[in-house]
């Protein structure tokens, strides 16, 4: 039998020992990407809150928030006093012969802290999974009498095979064998989806569509529906009998200013409300889908369809745990009002940093703890570098990636700054920071940035090139 690695032996690997099990185990490519920023040049040692300490004792911050999973910043002392106790008192994880006290809590909190009749909840593992489930709630409760399903051009919802086909990000290069009956609408226009329902009736009048899935407030381009447009795609799904489908996987738990972000809106309900990410606190892989109560009733709720939707890890006792003590700290901590207080001086912070480099950055957009910078400008010779690099030839957007990639590359180099970019749509510089940073870590965040703007983009571009990619794409990988 083959040697096994232990967790001591593990914890005391090498950055080349890691790299080098990840090109044989994992990914080569992953690893290519990875150090192309620095960040795979470097391990972890611990976290806390909004900072990253490696093992040479370096401390980075971290305005990434986990892309959404951290709103509650790393190692929450809470969070992890919760899964302590749970451990400690050896109590049961997951059995179906027996009912949890866990996954009962759970659902009693979000149905008293969600509007109206949103009050039945499921809980799966993961954003793509509770998607998926919502979009069978909606295609059950018709019975499968309708079969179509409307989604945006840049909705991001996953990347099974059935949420991949709902989502339009670029990230999803490759179609996939998906979904049937999927009709796409340009984001946020009402006018695109009410024609798109119209196009969808039978010869006999009956409207043909399930559901509408929407982000109301889509955070990998930073767009969002305007309030006037999603009251009338309400008022639409009514009048037409479709389920409305909210995916606020990374929106949710406090990162808008809202505790989600559709509540900022009085009387909007969806039919169905999907989220993720932070409500495993930062610890815990879980997710969840919350319907209004007519619908799951109409939809599952006889003894022949009670296990039509399962899962062998449904309501796993350790994530539920950790998810009733995450939600409670957001609404006792008041999350929303953390996430104001950072718009306040990220929103007002970026956009002085745009008016001092409008060659550089285009636009900046946001809210709450939820921004996006769009950059922009570079030389002509960029458009030939597209043509030529393996692996980006005819990206329309190879410039902005570049120009972004040079940005994190040099913020996280120079200043400590670890970050990313959203692959869809315009191709942002996210920042999205957890809700747990303190307000001079957020001004220091604005400080590195500025000043990594200012040394120019023909400068970041070089050094980038030349130290990070350059000998990559000239092998070819």
């Amino acid at each position: 039998m083959s040697e096994l690695i232990g967790i001591d032996e593990c914890e005391s690997f090498t950055v080349k020992q890691v790299q080098d099990l990840y090109r044989k185990y994992v990914s080569r490519s992953q690893v290519n990407l990875m150090t192309s920023f620095g960040f795979g040049r470097e391990l972890v040692e611990s976290a806390e809150g909004a900072w990253i300490r490696t093992r040479d004792g370096r401390r980075i911050l971290d305005v990434t928030g986990g892309v959404g999973v951290l709103n509650h910043g790393h190692n929450h002392p809470r969070v992890l006093q919760a899964r302590r106790r749970f451990a400690d008192r050896r109590r049961m994880e997951v059995h179906k012969a027996f009912f949890s006290p866990y996954v009962a809590a759970l659902s009693h909190n979000i149905a008293e802290l969600l509007p109206g009749d949103l009050n039945i909840s499921y809980f799966p593992n993961s954003g793509a999974e509770a998607n998926e489930g919502a979009v069978k709630m909606a295609y059950k409760y018709h019975e499968g009498r309708r079969n179509t399903i409307l989604r945006s051009d840049i909705s991001f919802h996953g990347k099974t095979l059935g949420a991949g086909s709902l989502t339009g990000s670029s990230e999803n290069s490759f179609r996939f064998p998906g979904l049937p009956g999927i009709v796409v609408h340009p984001y946020g226009d009402i006018a695109a989806v009410r024609a798109a329902v119209e196009a969808a009736r039978t010869p006999d009048g009956t409207c043909d569509v399930y559901a509408i899935m929407a982000e109301p407030f889509s955070a990998s381009s930073m767009r969002c529906w305007s309030e006037s447009d999603l009251y009338e795609l309400r008022r639409l799904c009514d009048a037409n009998d479709i389920m409305l489908i909210f995916d606020e996987v990374y929106t949710g738990w406090g990162k808008t200013g809202s505790l989600f972000y559709f509540m900022r809106y009085p009387d909007l309900l969806p039919d169905i409300l999907v989220y993720s990410k932070s409500l495993g606190g930062g610890k815990a892989s879980i997710a969840g889908y919350t319907a209004r109560e007519r619908v799951f009733r109409r939809a599952y709720d006889r003894l022949s369809d009670v296990i039509l939707h399962s899962t062998t890890y449904y309501g796993f006792g350790e994530e539920t745990v950790t998810a009733i003590e995450a939600v409670n700290i957001v609404v006792e901590d008041d999350y929303p009002a953390r996430a104001r207080q950072i718009e306040r001086i990220l929103g007002p912070g970026l956009q002085a940093v745009h008016k001092r480099h409008p060659d550089v950055v285009a636009r900046v957009s946001g809210v709450g703890a939820l921004w996006g910078v769009f950059l922009g400008g570079g030389p002509k010779v960029l458009d030939l570098a597209a043509k030529l690099a393996p692996g980006f030839s005819g990206d329309p957007q190879f410039r902005t990636k570049l120009i972004t990639l040079s940005v994190i590359a040099d913020l996280y180099r120079e200043h400590g700054i670890v970050s990313y970019y959203s692959p869809n749509a315009d191709n942002p510089l996210v920042v999205a920071p957890t809700l747990a940073i303190e307000p001079d870590d957020v001004e220091y965040f604005l400080d590195g940035l500025d000043r990594t703007l200012a040394k120019g983009l023909p400068r970041l571009l070089a050094r980038f090139v030349r130290e990070k990619v350059g000998s990559r794409w000239a092998a070819g990988s």
